[in-house]
């Protein structure tokens, strides 16, 4: 209190925590646009919020896409927020240089996609934007970008996207092949120590649910945890103006990841042609971001359409009588499903695609167990639209209550000015400790 009084006396009142402009860098994999997946659409919606009153810089790798890559750069500066694009692209997951790789990373203990996504580049450009200006906050935008924050001054925050190891325990989990599920066991546990240390060494992690915060505070000690959930702008997707399709069922989501590829084998494999057989004139429409060949080749059967790298997912969410969540592998929460949900269309979902949402199983939305679950909860909902439209129109209320992106951005706000104002005792190592 006498400190405050000198100051007063002296005129040296300092600003308010809440209208400083931070300065804060974002580190990525590349700069996350257009939103075509469900971690670019979060980014986007949180930072372009935030831009409008802190100082943002975008440090990361280039976009595969060149064309793209410029697009996202002209799309940042329109929004005030810089970029700092290094010239190196994360290695692809095909050919031949990427079966070299994973055999290269048996000897090492970061797991693989750690290793893939640190770069000399990339520490570089770090280091140096360090050395010429003042940072306030780090962010890093995936936990394995947590690797080339080590050794930097000043907070880190981690903004998980999920609980990685436990993606990779559920990939053990589902995996037959037996070679396969040896190397899978290794990554999950090569996880599990990086999560761990990654985390001990943040100012805060962030968690997109109460589930994955509740992982990270009981699994790894993790005493900082901040809960930012996934949310939707519930003015862009709203309720259609015509009638539905009732047997047009959606998938939605990013066609490069592997849990939503596995969702799509079963649903091909299994849940589809049942479905097929008691309503033949059912369809399955799945859309979303580069696909793989065999899926164009799968497309081909009867009743199944494939939507690639579609610029508005809104019509379809319109159109579609059931958006179907077939995740066997998955963490976090499911953008698609608010999404979903804000545009009225019914869900139904495996109980892993529907964790760490705040919604009610058979009150917003349907949950059930295993896959072959989903046939006889498709078929019902084919046959009864007006039922699950009612269900939905309660989800889309639940929506609105909590899951605005204003509201997580200023959340995620807070966040930063705590970390900067209250800072914890640091503990950064300079390298992974296995």
């Amino acid at each position: 209190m006498h400190d405050l009084l000198v100051n007063l006396e002296l005129g040296h009142v300092s600003p308010r925590l809440e209208d400083r402009r931070l300065r804060v860098v974002l580190v990525d994999e590349e700069l996350p646009y257009p939103a075509n997946s469900g971690k670019r659409v979060r980014t986007l919606n949180l930072v372009t919020r935030l831009a409008r009153k802190h100082e943002l810089t975008f440090i990361c790798h280039r976009n595969a896409d060149a064309d793209e890559a410029r697009r996202a750069a002209a799309f940042f500066g329109d929004h005030g927020i810089a970029s700092i694009v290094v010239d190196r692209v994360v290695p692809p997951r095909s050919g031949v240089g990427f079966y070299a790789r994973l055999a290269a990373n048996l000897f090492s203990p970061l797991p693989y996609s750690v290793v893939n996504h640190t770069s000399a580049p990339l520490r570089h450009a770090l280091r140096s934007f360090a050395a010429q200006r003042p940072v306030d906050l780090w962010q890093c935008e995936w936990t394995p970008y947590r690797e080339v924050l080590r050794g930097l001054p000043g907070p880190v925050i981690v903004h998980t996207q999920n609980v990685e190891s436990s993606i990779w325990r559920r990939y053990f989990e589902t995996e037959t092949n037996a070679l396969r599920r040896w190397y899978i066991k290794g990554q999950w546990l090569k996880f599990q120590r990086f999560e761990r240390e990654a985390l001990a060494g943040a100012q805060s992690t962030i968690a997109v649910s109460d589930l994955d915060a509740q992982v990270f505070r009981n699994d790894y000690g993790v005493r900082r945890i901040d809960v930012v959930e996934n949310g939707v702008d519930t003015a862009y997707f709203r309720p259609p103006a015509r009638p539905r399709h009732p047997k047009d069922l959606l998938f939605l989501g990013s066609l490069d990841w592997r849990p939503n590829l596995d969702g799509i084998v079963q649903l091909l494999d299994t849940v589809f042609p049942a479905v097929r057989a008691a309503e033949p004139e059912a369809r399955l429409v799945i859309v979303g971001r580069t696909p793989p060949a065999w899926l164009h080749a799968r497309a081909l059967q009867p009743g199944v359409e494939l939507h690639a790298d579609v610029a508005d997912v809104r019509p379809y969410l319109q159109s579609c009588g059931l958006l179907v969540v077939p995740l066997r592998i998955g963490g976090g929460s499911r953008i698609k499903i608010l999404e979903a949900l804000a545009s009225e269309l019914p869900v139904i979902s495996t109980r892993i695609g529907a964790e760490g949402l705040d919604l009610e199983p058979d009150n917003h939305l349907t949950v059930v167990e295993t896959i072959r679950d989903l046939i006889p909860a498709i078929l019902h909902g084919i046959r009864r639209p007006t039922e699950l439209a009612s269900q939905a129109s309660r989800g889309r209320r639940a929506v609105l209550a909590k899951y605005e992106w204003d509201f997580l951005a200023a959340r995620l706000e807070q966040v930063w000015l705590d970390c900067v104002s209250c800072p914890a005792p640091h503990h950064d190592p300079t390298g992974f400790v296995p």
